[in-house]
């Protein structure tokens, strides 16, 4: 890789790094971020829905003691800046030189769908991390069948898995490679058993958790088509797809599906083009959502830039600087992706053109973490008024139960600046974590509007609304309104308690 290269990924290394931390300053945290920094005060196996690799990374981030929103996405911006860096490898793997790897970076620089999911701290970015190192040691390997790529192949793989288990898809492929002799005969020779056997052995930690706590994994993935997957179109799918990589970025991914099919000039390709296809039918026919397809993107836009580098550029190189023009201008849907500005300027200049008015809302804005600082400001502040209202034997062994994982992440990672006591859910991995034995005559209950004062009756004699909180930024009905509760004198222990919830857990 030569100078010129290098001093591109730097560049745009070093622009998307300050995109990032722009946006850390202008946001909060997601819901979904909550609940992943909580289980770094649990570390184990597995979670109920992901694998464990999420929680060793917010263990390291806990140490700090700190909810700070930069501290907490250290780990995802540094995933966000390898994944440039492995991208631009690939490209110049396949072929590519400086003009190709400038295309490629620029594309996904510009989706807004790249840039949100790779600002949060959730195992969706170092998923695609680890499509992407898997990806280029694929490369590696079906270019040289040396060994050692073979096995830095399987150790990213592992990891894939351990982060988020849609790895599956990629390594659905893989077993195409069996069908070309030459990779045949090295991977016999190499005894490419024992890569599956090294794989096996390092996830069968996270199998056993899953069968030890009843493959919870299967109980979300049904509620998961249950309430959204089932209703998903393949056109519907698609065109959500395009609108979050950026309808600019088809300039390099339809040259990439030619490239992959160009089997007469790009022979040495194919094995690496099947496994591509393959991954994308799996994926598609398993219904997923268009987020599911970024890490698949992410391998297929190398070859475009490459398709244009070496077919099109080299005949006619003045178009280079249309081509960077025309996907410079997708710069503008940036901040549709993530907050790189204040919450108060995104209202005044964007969000018109994605808002999402319901009844009762004032502004209806998509994604959380653009108001979130506000929205748990409020909520911690009237926890803590409600708290005060105790009187004094009450509050020794007072816990908070918040109904969804984001309110109880919230109340466990901020709450200690308002001295509120912890907070216990069923909902999700926070089944795992509730507390045993005997529960408290007083506990302080919270939820969304999708579920209101009957959801806790059947568990306390004596249940009382006492506050309600107002989102005016919500775009869903369920979100404008968080009622506070304080029930008294339960019916039942918190063993009961979970075997109640066991069938429960992803309402």
């Amino acid at each position: 890789m030569n100078r010129e290269i290098k001093t591109v990924i730097f560049i745009f290394c070093l622009i998307k790094l300050t995109l990032h931390l722009f946006a850390d300053y202008h946001s909060g945290f997601q819901g979904d971020e909550l609940l992943h920094i909580e289980t770094g005060n649990h570390l184990g196996f597995g979670y109920m829905e992901f694998p464990p690799l999420i929680g060793f990374l917010a263990f390291i981030q806990n140490l700090f003691h700190s909810n700070s929103v930069f501290l907490h996405h250290f780990f995802v911006h540094l995933a966000s800046i390898i994944i440039l860096i492995y991208t631009a490898k690939t490209t110049v793997e396949l072929g590519g030189k400086t003009k190709a790897v400038f295309l490629v970076l620029l594309c996904i620089l510009i989706a807004p769908g790249f840039g949100r999911s790779q600002q949060l701290f959730q195992p969706v970015v170092f998923s695609q991390l680890f499509w992407v190192l898997s990806f280029y040691q694929l490369t590696k390997y079906v270019k040289y069948l040396k060994v050692k790529y073979l096995w830095y192949l399987t150790f990213t793989v592992c990891l894939g898995f351990l982060t988020k288990y849609d790895i599956v898809f990629f390594i659905a492929g893989l077993p195409i490679l069996l069908c070309f002799q030459q990779i045949r005969q090295k991977l016999i020779e190499q005894n490419f058993w024992k890569n599956i056997l090294f794989f096996l052995v390092i996830i069968s930690p996270n199998i056993l958790w899953q069968f030890l706590n009843d493959f919870p994994l299967i109980q979300m993935m049904n509620r998961l088509y249950e309430t959204q997957l089932n209703e998903l179109t393949i056109i519907g799918v698609l065109w959500k797809l395009i609108l979050s990589i950026n309808p600019l970025s088809l300039f390099l991914l339809i040259p990439a599906i030619l490239f992959l099919f160009n089997t007469r000039e790009n022979k040495k390709y194919i094995p690496i083009a099947l496994t591509i296809i393959i991954s994308t039918i799996v994926l598609a026919f398993s219904q997923g959502k268009q987020y599911y397809f970024f890490p698949i993107i992410l391998t297929l836009l190398p070859f475009g830039s490459v398709y244009w580098e070496t077919k099109i550029l080299n005949k006619t190189k003045w178009l280079i600087y249309t081509l960077s023009i025309i996907l410079l201008t997708g710069i503008t849907l940036i901040p549709f992706g993530m907050p790189v500005y204040s919450l108060e300027n995104y209202i005044n200049y964007d969000y018109q053109y994605e808002k999402n008015e319901i009844e009762g809302g004032e502004y209806g804005i998509h994604f959380e973490e653009r108001y979130s600082k506000h929205k748990w400001d409020e909520t911690m502040f009237h926890l803590r008024a409600v708290y005060d209202s105790l009187q004094e034997f009450e509050k020794k062994n007072t816990l908070i139960w918040g109904k969804h994982y984001s309110q109880a992440g919230a109340v466990n990672l901020m709450g200690t600046d308002y001295n509120l006591p912890k907070s216990f859910s069923y909902h999700g991995s926070f089944y795992i974590w509730a507390p045993t034995g005997q529960m408290p005559k007083t506990i302080i209950a919270f939820s969304n509007g999708d579920a209101g004062r009957d959801f806790f009756e059947p568990f306390f004699e004596e249940v009382n609304p006492v506050r309600k909180i107002y989102n005016p930024y919500a775009d869903e009905e369920s979100k404008l309104w968080q009622t506070i509760y304080i029930c008294k004198n339960p019916k039942q222990d918190f063993d009961t308690m979970k075997i109640l919830f066991k069938n429960r857990i992803f309402e």
